[in-house]
């Protein structure tokens, strides 16, 4: 049988590495996914992409829940989890809902070239 102690052990001693390559991998990956879903790519394109990513997140839920197991309840435990939840959550919903994620990232690609932003943020003088 395997023992998960030791693994959990790694995670833990090894938390700055992890998180170090986690992090920049879960962002980069979860917009990898944005955009490919958002230019209305191939599936298969965006299910690799999201498939990808959703093992970077999963892997960094994990290394959190290592740090729960043993009574560790601090702010970057949450924030990390907060991260890896929210990039888990786009990644599935490329996966299992591209057409509306697509929509959505559109009407915001919309808004956003519509809006005079120096106007809305009182930037001119």
């Amino acid at each position: 049988m395997f023992d998960f102690t030791s693994l959990f052990e790694f995670s833990r001693s090894h938390c700055v590495e992890i998180c170090a390559f986690l992090v920049p991998a879960n962002l980069l990956a979860t917009l990898r996914t944005t955009i490919l879903t958002g230019l209305r790519r191939s599936p298969a394109q965006v299910w690799l992409a999201a498939s990808i990513a959703t093992c970077f997140a999963g892997l960094m839920v994990l290394h959190v829940i290592t740090w729960f197991l043993v009574g560790v309840v601090m702010a970057p435990t949450f924030i990390l989890l907060a991260l890896g939840s929210v990039c888990l959550g786009v990644n599935l919903w490329a996966i299992l809902g591209r057409e509306s994620l697509a929509r959505l990232l559109g009407a915001v690609y919309k808004f956003c070239t519509r809006v005079d932003l120096p106007a809305l943020l009182n930037l001119h003088e």
